[in-house]
């Protein structure tokens, strides 16, 4: 009898903790409207990638990387645009046929962590992961500030990125001009 109780009191400060720990990111995640930060991206492990973004909530953002190239990445909400000087046009896509229409998608995101376990093989973090229409997808909050600190996808063409941010502002004011995609095509 005494192993029966033991386990129900572990079960039940389980289940406490997973939901509290959720509810915490979650209550923080939904007061977030935009966030600028710095990302260092990883390609399959070949290419990285460095720059800034500012997102704005609900499925806007602006990046630029620090290269040689002067490469852009903008999302007005429905399309993504990549631009650089290193091609003669820039790449558009429709934003809901890329894994970055479920990054940006707060609403979407909160849905899952409440559905999603913590993955506890991260020791600095608290990890989401799902898979939503054939799309793996990871994501990173910092276990102390509970802000977002990155996450983990596959591209168009089946490439692994891993996106890591650092110097994290939250809820700048940003003009809503700089994800007009107009101003980044050739």
């Amino acid at each position: 009898m005494k192993k029966y109780i033991i386990f129900l009191l572990i079960f039940f400060f389980n289940t406490n903790s997973h939901s509290s720990s959720n509810q915490k990111i979650i209550n923080h995640f939904e007061n977030i409207n935009s966030l600028q930060f710095k990302f260092t991206q990883r390609i399959d492990n070949n290419n990285i990638e460095k720059g800034e973004c500012i997102i704005l909530y609900p499925k806007k953002i602006f990046c630029k990387y620090y290269d040689i190239y002067n490469k852009i990445l903008v999302s007005n909400g429905r399309s993504l645009v990549i631009n650089s000087d290193k091609i003669p046009n820039h790449y558009r896509y429709p934003l809901d046929k890329t894994p970055l229409n479920f990054i940006l998608d707060k609403n979407f995101l909160i849905s899952k962590m409440k559905e999603a376990d913590d993955d506890k093989n991260y020791p600095f973090y608290y990890v989401f992961n799902f898979e939503h229409e054939n799309n793996l997808i990871r994501v990173f909050f910092d276990k102390v500030s509970l802000d977002l600190m990155g996450w983990e996808t596959k591209d168009i063409y089946q490439n692994l990125i891993q996106t890591f941010l650092s110097d994290i502002n939250i809820n700048i004011d940003v003009e809503e001009k700089i994800f007009s995609i107009q101003k980044y095509t050739n």
